[in-house]
């Protein structure tokens, strides 16, 4: 009776799928079918603090779900993404898998000093210690070998950072690239962006660092030429030696890093604009993102924005139509002696954008529909530095049928461990978050399909985010997300954030990431009731109280 039960849902979902011209009824009913193959007992929890949201941001009206037409195999089931956002088809051997802080940060100064177009940085922020100044001296060297070319030079640098994150501290990221500014005003570009929720009263009350809460610019991509790094990591020492993380390098992809350079224009065209004299300007005719009205400035981010991505999209369903539905295709033949010696794509890249700030919730919508179509036998590991997830990822990864790996950092490799004031009782409040989620699990029966990993390496922090898939019966994973996102509060409601999913039916490629997964929770130990009775992991009274009132905001 239990395993009818069980596989209603699925029943319900392969009929569905056979409805033609429907996508959106099948995506809507397929969701109902989950909704009640799910445990009707299951409690949901709500943070009180939900009911304060609305005092510092605004709420944002729901999107509605992607138009879902899931082929019965193979990978490209997710081929709906592309209704979405722009399909980027390309060759694995394009596609490199990164391990360590010290080969990131390796790759990024060499591909710098190579760079003859353009240079174009994403991060939260950068650094101000020696390794941080090497990255800047490597540009400074870029720049000046460029001034003297004999040509005139078409090299530019673009910068993005966030303007709190940036600006903390007497010595701070804008005081790093000053010397930049100064030195290649033609060249160089500096974004500083800053959040519109932060304004008025709330941006005078609320002190340094404490003010970075409110929301961040907290993109991660680096871009050299035609060569893009996608990854979770900062611009710091830490992320180049011992915080680890994950990147994925991808090389010779022009439409990829054409696409990623437009979407930090865009972000940079409703930042602040850093001065050689360490002011800021806003942008000739941009509505100012604190000052200015707030509701005109996030209908104008939102259509520099969605621009880029709806045009990128359309330049690709071109190329795609061209490609592979054109009377006169070209033969391989005739593509190698016009010069196109690429090979035929196999792997397909999707750019995932969230910044609800602005009402761009798509990487919501896509982590969303994987988890809900994440079907029996299917295989879910997903890694956050920051175990927080939101309600709705809690309910999917609860309600679900596919098996779940979920890795996490102990509190000592936590980023805030050891931190001075309030924010030493962060790790405590995420184990007692860890410690919530995990009586969910056991209370509903599901701690064989639903298992906690804490990462622990002596003298290093955790920060990797991200997930593999592994369909049914597959010993290896066809799909993962890397980026920014930590699958949290922050990274859906306040902050900008950026991923890709990356489709591939290279068996080359998928044992890459296989491997990368392997090599991050060998690291891991399995999460039990006895781990919370350890004395690291006791909880003090008040952090228990106050976790709900404050765990949107980290």
């Amino acid at each position: 009776m239990a395993a009818a039960a069980a596989a209603g849902p699925v029943f319900w979902r392969r009929l569905l799928g056979l409805l033609p011209g429907r996508p959106g009824l099948v995506a809507l009913l397929g969701r109902l079918s989950d909704r009640l193959g799910r445990n009707p007992d299951r409690r949901r929890r709500r943070s009180p603090w939900l009911l304060l949201a609305p005092l510092l941001s605004p709420a944002v009206p729901a999107v509605p779900s992607p138009p879902c037409c899931l082929c019965a195999e193979g990978v490209h089931r997710f081929q709906w993404i592309r209704n979405l956002v722009p399909e980027f088809g390309v060759s694995s051997s394009h596609v490199r898998v990164l391990s360590s802080p010290v080969e990131f940060f390796e790759l990024m100064k060499g591909q710098i000093k190579v760079a003859k177009r353009r240079v174009v940085m994403a991060s939260l922020y950068l650094g101000i210690g020696p390794l941080e100044q090497e990255l800047v001296d490597c540009l400074e060297s870029t720049l000046e070998k460029s001034l003297q070319a004999k040509l005139p030079s078409d090299l530019r640098v673009s910068i993005l950072l966030d303007f709190t994150r940036g600006s903390r501290g007497r010595k701070n990221s804008r005081t790093m690239l000053l010397p930049l500014l100064q030195r290649f005003p033609e060249q160089v570009r500096v974004s500083l962006f800053h959040t519109p929720n932060l304004r008025g009263l709330l941006r005078f009350l609320i002190p340094e660092r404490f003010n970075e809460t409110i929301g961040l610019q907290h993109i991660k991509v680096y871009l050299f030429d035609n060569n893009v790094i996608l990854s979770g990591a900062n611009l710091s020492d830490s992320y180049f030696t011992n915080r680890q993380d994950r990147y994925v390098f991808l090389q010779d992809c022009p439409e990829i890093a054409d696409f990623f350079t437009e979407l930090v224009d865009a972000v940079g065209d409703v930042s602040l604009q850093l001065q050689g004299d360490d002011t800021v300007q806003v942008v000739e005719g941009m509505v100012h993102p604190y000052k200015g009205d707030r509701a005109a400035y996030c209908k104008a981010a939102n259509k520099r924005v969605m621009d880029v991505i709806n045009s990128a999209r359309t330049r690709q369903q071109m190329l795609h139509a061209q490609t592979f539905h054109s009377d006169s295709l070209l033969t391989q033949e005739d593509a190698a002696a016009a010069g196109d010696r690429r090979p035929a794509p196999d792997t397909w890249i999707y750019p995932l954008i969230q910044m609800k700030p602005f009402e761009i919730q798509i990487d919501e919508i896509v982590t969303e529909t994987l988890l809900t179509e994440a079907e029996r036998g299917a295989k879910v590991y997903l890694t956050t530095g920051y175990f927080n997830l939101t309600q709705a990822y809690m309910d999917l990864v609860l309600g679900t049928r596919a098996e779940y790996q979920i890795l996490l950092a102990s509190p000592e490799v936590n980023g805030f461990f050891g931190a001075k004031g309030v924010a030493g009782a962060i790790p405590a409040a995420y184990v007692h978050i860890e410690r919530q989620f995990y009586s969910e699990v056991c209370s509903m029966g599901q701690q064989e399909r639903v298992r906690l990993q804490e990462y622990w390496r002596r003298g290093w922090t955790f920060h990797a985010k991200g997930l593999w898939l592994y369909l049914a019966g597959s010993s290896l994973p066809c799909l993962t997300l890397i980026g920014s996102p930590n699958f949290g509060y922050r990274s859906v409601h306040r902050d900008l954030e950026a991923q890709i999913a990356l489709v591939t039916e290279s068996r080359a490629l998928q044992q890459q990431f296989h491997q990368e997964q392997e090599q991050l929770y060998r690291r891991a130990g399995v999460v039990s009731s006895a781990t919370f009775e350890q004395p690291s992991r006791q909880v003090k009274l008040w952090v228990k109280m106050v976790t709900p009132l404050i765990k949107n905001f980290f």
